[in-house]
């Protein structure tokens, strides 16, 4: 049997409902102030965690710890980093304790994922949010790290990053756009790369917009699937008038038809202000008679909400792709396919 996100979604939710998670959370917030995290400077340490899938070959941290170190980053290694229990980087109580650990270490000022897999949201009722609310400091992933950095925000007001991680390619697109948000505090424009190769017109990173027009509103999403499985859990911000931004991988369409569905049951679509489809990377109509396409399903749950809305923006499994901070108030133009900052996501 092969192993998908969805089955170990599945097996995260039985052993919940079963009770074997106990809740060591600290008190939530109900409507917490946004936390901006200190910006990053040469030198400064960064926390390497393993929160989700277990790092398979130990050459790959040694490669995040060179990534960083052409960032004039300095790295310290999780004590659980390289654990590994079945599928996961080590048992749950001890990959939260690594984040605990580095929230509690003023040395370090970057808590970064070394990559994803499945695994966050299991950590969630794990996490000292107490302890990561008096001690703000930068978190980043993406893919399954959507669940610490919706949780985390949700829990605390902490700015979080949907961002490179450790193991990712960081190629010169993506290096400058987190270097551009996390180092200089820059309040960036995010527009997709231009380029035509030896073509007559641009082909690739194309925008598909939706429904028109601007809005105004805090960033917040991640991951589809991810954020959908939190969907009923204390780990959601409130979505009122927010820009939510999703994107996901190797998901057929009809998948992503339910997961919108279920957004827009549970009131989530009705309450923003707009929203940005990344890339859905791999997720091509089924074989089967009759499939939906994807701007089909889009245009059915997303061009219904009559705000701004578009797909394509360079958010997601690919490439090149922005550093997206939730929290932090944005406009989007539909028409441009633009995410512009209206304030820093550090201080």
């Amino acid at each position: 049997m092969t192993w998908t996100r969805r089955h170990m979604l599945q097996l995260a939710g039985a052993a919940a409902a079963a009770g074997a998670l106990p809740s060591l959370a600290g008190s939530a917030t109900s409507d917490p102030k946004i936390i901006r995290p200190p910006r990053l400077k040469e030198g400064d340490l960064v926390g390497l965690i393993g929160p989700a899938g277990a790092t398979f070959f130990p050459d790959r941290a040694e490669l995040a710890r060179e990534n960083l170190a052409a960032l004039g980053l300095r790295v310290q290694f999780g004590d659980h980093l390289l654990d590994r229990y079945g599928y996961l980087a080590g048992r749950d109580e001890d990959r939260a304790a690594d984040i605990n650990a580095f929230f509690a270490n003023p040395e370090v000022k970057l808590v970064l994922a070394q990559g994803g897999g499945w695994g966050c949201n299991r950590l969630l009722p794990l996490l000292d949010y107490d302890l990561i609310r008096k001690n703000p400091k930068i978190v980043m992933g993406f893919s399954d790290v959507t669940g610490l950095d919706l949780g985390i925000h949700a829990r605390t007001g902490l700015v979080t990053f949907y961002g490179p991680m450790g193991g990712s390619s960081w190629s010169a697109f993506t290096t400058d756009y987190a270097r551009r948000v996390l180092f200089d505090g820059e309040a960036v424009t995010m527009r997709n790369m231009e380029t035509t190769d030896d073509r007559l017109v641009q082909i690739e990173n194309k925008v598909l917009t939706i429904t028109p027009g601007k809005a105004r509103g805090r960033l917040v999403g991640g991951n589809l699937t991810v954020l959908t499985a939190l969907v009923g859990s204390d780990y959601l911000p409130d979505f009122d008038g927010c820009i939510l931004f999703i994107e996901d991988v190797r998901e057929e369409v009809y998948r992503v038809d339910r997961m919108l569905t279920q957004l827009g049951l549970a009131g989530v679509l009705a309450k923003i202000s707009g929203l940005v489809f990344g890339r859905c990377t791999d997720c091509e109509p089924s074989e089967r008679y009759g499939s939906l396409t994807l701007p089909e399903v889009l245009a059915d749950h997303v061009g219904t909400l009559g705000v701004p809305a578009w797909y394509g923006s360079m958010i997601g499994h690919i490439k090149n792709y922005f550093t997206v901070p939730l929290g932090i108030e944005a406009e989007i133009d539909a028409d441009a396919g633009t995410i512009t900052l209206l304030e820093p996501a550090v201080v």
